[in-house]
């Protein structure tokens, strides 16, 4: 009876093997494959039955230890067979899934190549032929504006870039963002790329109010030095504004703006940051001997610091004092003075008990041009929510 137990166990072992090879056979379609493991199953079949009629006329003559040994080889056999189909299974997932996640992987580099196209258009867009013939005496406002927004495109076009670094480098960016802007609360997750904004942009217009971004001796030299240089301040900038960074500098290695460009580099990008995204300071060693690095990171720098140094001539241009000014924590509302980054702020206010929002941070600092107000971009929040931080 124990060998003939043996020799069914082993029988439904291998028609299990069978149909495994039969289901692997389906996808890719085998012909030849799916009669043989038919064919198993068939004669597979056909023995058990055989066995059984003969069970039943009790014409049985099988050799305990022989048929139990073959029964147990039998069976073997059949549980490799079906983990070697297992195992080919698996490996034609896993191939499937690699082919699929290639395709992703195309895909997401052409959206990547074609979203930073349209963000290259969009950033050398814009209209800054306007500039090209026009004369210092006939510079206004709407010119400086015109400029500022062009200056910001490439502003957040980098903060995004240094965000997708620091991710690739496994930031902790909520402690980046809190070191930013301590206590501030964000109503969306996203909304916290405006703290690396206003990051930069305070930093890289930190001096804007002086000749060079440095600070004179008294005010006197620096009415002085900017009403005698109007017209080439002006010049300056129609001469840069269209340049690429590394040519202009290739051409003016000791210029103001070379000097600009490392020391904001330095400010922006300080040593631990450099080390932490990049795991050297190589970059750093190249700008403080006045090279230019080629990593798209710098290059991405060198643009942004190229049109807010153009945009300083620019401000330099005119007749009238342009300056800087930022708008401090928990102030209120002013549509003179500000305009919040996002819409949520004010519709969270308007349907709010007090109606009242106040500023958290600055996000792009504010510009006054002789008695005009160029608004400050700022986030803002519910005084509840302030009052809770």
């Amino acid at each position: 009876m124990e060998a003939l137990l043996a020799r069914l166990f082993a029988g439904v072992t291998t028609i299990k093997a069978a149909y495994a090879e039969l289901q692997m056979a389906q996808h890719p379609y085998n012909n030849d494959s799916i009669q043989a493991a038919d064919q198993e199953v068939v004669d597979e079949l056909k023995a058990i039955s055989e066995l059984k009629r003969r069970f039943m006329k009790k014409d049985l003559d099988l050799s305990p230890q022989i048929t139990i040994m073959l029964a147990e080889i039998q069976e073997q056999q059949s549980l490799m067979k079906t983990y070697e189909i297992t195992i080919k299974k698996l490996e034609a997932e896993v191939d499937v899934r690699d082919s699929k996640m290639l395709l992703l992987k195309k895909h997401l580099d052409e959206s990547i190549a074609y979203n930073k196209s349209l963000e290259k258009k969009l950033n050398s867009s814009g209209s800054l032929s306007m500039f090209d013939n026009i004369k210092l005496s006939l510079l206004n406002t709407t010119h400086f504006v015109q400029f500022l927004h062009h200056t910001l495109r490439s502003i957040r076009s980098f903060v995004k870039l240094m965000i997708r670094e620091m991710e690739s480098a496994h930031w902790d960016l909520e402690a980046a963002v809190k070191f930013i802007h301590p206590n501030a609360s964000f109503t969306k997750p996203t909304h916290k790329s405006f703290a690396f904004e206003s990051y930069v942009c305070i930093t890289m217009l930190e001096g804007f109010n002086y000749p060079n971004f440095t600070l004179p001796n008294d005010q006197i030299q620096k009415h002085h030095h900017r009403y005698n240089n109007q017209s080439l301040y002006f010049e300056k900038f129609k001469k840069l504004k269209s340049l690429n960074p590394k040519q202009y500098l290739t051409h003016n290695p000791n210029s103001s703006f070379q000097w600009f460009l490392k020391s904001k580099y330095l400010q922006v990008v300080h040593a631990k940051m450099e080390c932490s995204l990049f795991g050297n300071l190589n970059q750093r060693k190249v700008v403080n001997s006045g090279g230019y690095p080629d990593s798209p990171f710098f290059i991405a720098f060198a643009e942004l610091a190229k049109r807010v140094w153009c945009l300083h001539c620019l401000a330099l241009s005119f007749d009238e004092d342009v300056t800087v000014f930022q708008v401090k924590k928990n102030a209120r509302f002013s549509e003179v003075f500000m305009e919040s980054v996002t819409e949520e702020a004010v519709s969270t206010s308007n349907g709010s008990d007090s109606g009242e929002v106040r500023v958290v941070f600055t996000v792009v600092p504010g510009f006054k041009i002789g008695k005009t107000v160029i608004q400050s971009q700022v986030y803002m929040s519910p005084v509840g929510s302030l009052a809770s931080q």
